[in-house]
C-alpha cells in the first residue's frame, strides 16, 4: 500500500516535468516563454532592413547609411577610372576618324609608296596602314605609336602621369593582351622612367616600334592587294575630279 501510494503521488510530478500535460504554474510559465519568444521574433523581423527601401546614402555592398562608407569611395574611383580610360581610348583609337576621313588623293597614295615617313606623316596614310596591320593582328603597334604621340602633346603633369600609366598598362605590361614587342633594355628604361613619368618616358620604345613597323610591316603593305587596289581606285577617280 505504501509503495502504491508513493507511485501514485509521483505520477503527476513526472508528467509535470517530462510529459505533455504540464500542470498549474508550469503551464503559465510555458505560455510566458512562448509569448516572449514570439515578441522577440517579431522584433527581429521588423529590425531587419528592407532591401527595397534603402536610405539615401546607403551603398550597394552594405546596409549602413553613412555617407562616408568606403564602398562609395570604391564605386566612385571605379567610375572615374572607366571614364578616364574611355576618354583615353577614344583619343588614341582613331577608328572613327578613319571612317569619317575623306578618301586620300592619288598623289598622297603614291607618296606612301615612296617612304614610310611620308605614310606616317599623312593622317589618311596612318589610317590605311592601320587597317592593314589589323589584318596581320599587329594593330597594337600603331595604337602604341599614336598614344605616345598624344602623350607628347600634353603639358599638365597630372595628365602626363595618368596617360603614361595607361600606356604602360595597355601596351607595355606583360599582362596586357595588346602588349607590344620590346627588348629587355627598352623595358628597363621604361620601368625607370615610370618612377617620374614625363612626355619622353616612352621615346625609346616608340622609336623601336616605329622601326619595327618600317622594316617588317611596311614592305608587305606596299606589296599588298589592299594598297594596290587603293592606288588604282584613286588614280582612276583623279581625272574625274
Amino acid at each position: 500500500m505504501d509503495s502504491a501510494a508513493t507511485t501514485t503521488q509521483r505520477i503527476p510530478s513526472i508528467f509535470g516535468i517530462h510529459g505533455d500535460i504540464p500542470m498549474g504554474s508550469q503551464r503559465m510559465e510555458m505560455r510566458k516563454r512562448q509569448t516572449t519568444g514570439q515578441q522577440d521574433a517579431t522584433s527581429a523581423v521588423q529590425a531587419q532592413p528592407d532591401p527595397g527601401n534603402r536610405g539615401p546614402n546607403a551603398c550597394c555592398f552594405c546596409w549602413c547609411c553613412c555617407c562616408s562608407c568606403s564602398c562609395l569611395t570604391v564605386r566612385n574611383e571605379e567610375g572615374n577610372e572607366r571614364t578616364r580610360r574611355s576618354s583615353y581610348e577614344t583619343k588614341t583609337d582613331g577608328a572613327t576618324d578613319c571612317d569619317q576621313r575623306p578618301p586620300p588623293s592619288a598623289e598622297e597614295v603614291c607618296c606612301w609608296g615612296q617612304s614610310f615617313d611620308k605614310l606616317m606623316k599623312c593622317p589618311a596614310g596612318r589610317c590605311a596602314f592601320r587597317e592593314f596591320l589589323r589584318t596581320e593582328f599587329s594593330e597594337e603597334n600603331m595604337l602604341f605609336w599614336q598614344a605616345c604621340e598624344d602623350l607628347r602633346g600634353e603639358s599638365s603633369k597630372t595628365v602626363v602621369e595618368e596617360k603614361a600609366r595607361l600606356i604602360y598598362e595597355d601596351y607595355v605590361s606583360i599582362l596586357s593582351p595588346k602588349e607590344v614587342s620590346l627588348d629587355s633594355r627598352v623595358r628597363e628604361v621604361i620601368n625607370r622612367n615610370m618612377l617620374e613619368p614625363t612626355v619622353h618616358t616612352f621615346d625609346d620604345a616608340q622609336l623601336q616600334i616605329y622601326t619595327l613597323m618600317q622594316r617588317d610591316s611596311y614592305p608587305r603593305y606596299i606589296n599588298s592587294a589592299a594598297y594596290k587596289t587603293l592606288l588604282k581606285t584613286v588614280s582612276e577617280q583623279s581625272p574625274e575630279s
